[in-house]
């Protein structure tokens, strides 16, 4: 590149420095031939040592040139001060902005970064505070007074899972929602920040379960999703590895063929929204790492995708005027690869099937109530009495004959001066490690009607996703824990496929933005 096509004159006076910008073409060369700076600024040749973090080549220029406060924007991002310059994607003969800050401005920069990083960290510690509330309550009080969330399979039915692995799983999907939560406000900033922690509490859950639901994938292509939308996929190595878990993640819960999904759902429509998301992440990462005919590949597929996935606007609303919701209308037809007739029979299906789940869950829980206060009528705790009962799914006669087989076993072992206390994370400890710490296939696949598994001859995983469910209303509790416990329920989608509703906005801008990118390569190098 001739670097006089490139030379462009500013002026450096003090009137106008407040907000000017130096263009500097970032080269590996010796200091011999960098340009000076003096009265009439020009393009100017830096020599820079990519391995050193920003804020150090900031400062040497600062030096060398007389300057007082810059930043240094990349493709229209201020560059991280704490990143090297490779791992932001700069390269020989990456062309930087050099912005001349003045001193009210930068210390009014300041404090908007320091508010901004304060009120991310506030909004984790609180969604982290609100989940733990949460995690540790198992739906024995009155559900008039205290929500508690419950993990469910993608049709509602209850999962079993060790206390410790549950509430690590309700913590990460708890942080997920948050996440795609602030993602639909365009937050993503905020949103990377507790998709991040999601992520950690994924971390110990244990791989089966990250294998088995999809929700894990997701949460991988929702990170590198917001990369891209703050053009910080200067991440590359991360980028390509959470993406590549995603690939093989989607690959085990869905099958080759996406045969799995069709079997347990009857259709795959909803899901392609993932994979044309999957398909533009690896198109610019390909881009990224100069593979352009990767690049270009992975394009024609999301394009194709993209195509089968918009909708007629005619016949959204059509089912609109039916009485269903956007959201039912865009998944409906989606499923149903745009035929009105059965996205409808498919929409009212699906809602006769919530109610008919919320009514027997009602029912469950009222009959657990009046059981616990039989069994606390009889003398025992209320801790006791609930882990009986979960031990027994309910069964009220089993629950009283485990009960009163350990008091009998307690009283005989006093008798013996031994104690034998019931200790319900003793019984989670053993079980997890007979397990060795993994969830079994029957903690995933609840009972024969409800299993989501293959064939147990030929297969132990379960697939689908799995779901956390707000039960009941209003809390009894401290003003503080209330306003936790509400702010965070407010961030749990009431459809339980909201995460593969995609209005396909932002999926067209990525699509130009990849276009653009390749027409300007094919344009450099004719």
């Amino acid at each position: 590149m001739d670097i006089a096509l490139l030379r462009e004159q500013y002026n450096l006076t003090k009137e106008k420095q407040k907000r000017q910008t130096l263009v500097v073409l970032f080269r590996q060369v010796s200091t011999d031939d960098a340009a000076e700076i003096s009265g009439q600024a020009l393009v100017n040749v830096v020599p820079v040592n990519q391995e050193m973090k920003s804020k150090h080549e900031r400062k040497r220029i600062t030096e060398q040139y007389g300057l007082k406060y810059i930043q240094l924007i990349f493709r229209g991002k201020t560059l991280s001060p704490e990143k090297r310059l490779d791992e932001q994607n700069v390269k020989n003969n990456s062309k930087i902005m050099v912005l001349l800050v003045s001193e009210p401005e930068r210390k009014k920069q300041m404090v908007e970064l320091e508010e901004k990083k304060r009120t991310q960290d506030q909004s984790v510690q609180r969604t982290q505070k609100g989940f733990q509330i949460l995690s540790e309550r198992d739906g024995t009080d009155d559900p008039a007074m205290t929500p508690f969330l419950e993990i469910a399979d993608q049709k509602g039915n209850p999962l079993k899972i060790p206390h410790s692995k549950k509430k690590a799983l309700i913590l990460a999907m708890g942080f997920h929602e948050k996440g795609r939560a602030l993602m639909k406000k365009k937050q993503y900033d905020a949103a990377l920040c507790h998709l991040v922690q999601a992520d950690d509490q994924f971390g110990k859950c244990g791989s089966k379960l990250l294998s088995t639901v999809d929700n894990y994938a997701v949460l991988q292509l929702d990170i590198v999703w917001c990369y891209q939308a703050l053009e910080a996929l200067f991440c590359l190595d991360d980028s390509k590895q959470r993406l590549q878990r995603a690939e093989d993640c989607f690959l085990k819960c869905y099958g080759e063929r996406q045969q799995r999904l069709m079997k347990i759902k009857g259709n795959t429509g909803r899901e392609e929204g993932l994979f044309l998301r999957l398909y533009l992440l690896q198109s610019i990462l390909a881009h990224l790492c100069d593979n352009e005919h990767q690049a270009t590949q992975k394009l024609k597929q999301a394009e194709d995708l993209y195509g089968r996935l918009c909708l007629d606007p005619g016949e959204m609303k059509e089912l609109m005027d039916l009485g269903f919701s956007e959201q039912e209308a865009r998944l409906g037809l989606r499923a149903c690869h745009g035929i009105v007739n059965k996205a409808a029979q498919q929409i009212t299906h699906r809602r006769q099937e919530r109610e008919e789940m919320k009514r027997k869950e009602s029912e469950k829980r009222r009959r657990r109530v009046e059981d616990l206060a039989i069994l606390r009528e009889l003398g025992y705790s209320k801790k006791d009495a609930a882990w009986a009962l979960n031990q027994t799914d309910g069964d009220m006669d089993g629950a009283y004959r485990m009960l009163l087989d350990s008091t009998q076993a307690e009283s005989a072992a006093r008798t013996n001066s031994i104690e034998l206390p019931i200790d319900q994370s003793r019984v989670e400890q053993e079980a997890a490690e007979d397990n060795q710490g993994v969830l079994p296939p029957e903690l995933l696949s609840p009972s024969p009607a409800s299993s989501l598994s293959e064939d147990p001859s030929t297969s132990s995983v379960s697939t689908g996703r799995t779901d956390m469910h707000a039960r009941s209303g209003s809390q009894g509790e401290a003003p503080m824990d209330v306003d936790l416990v509400n702010e965070v329920l407010e961030d749990i989608p009431l459809h339980e496929e909201d995460y593969l509703d995609l209005t396909l906005e932002e999926e067209r801008e990525v699509i130009a933005k990849i276009k653009s990118y390749l027409n300007k390569n094919c344009a450099s190098s004719s």
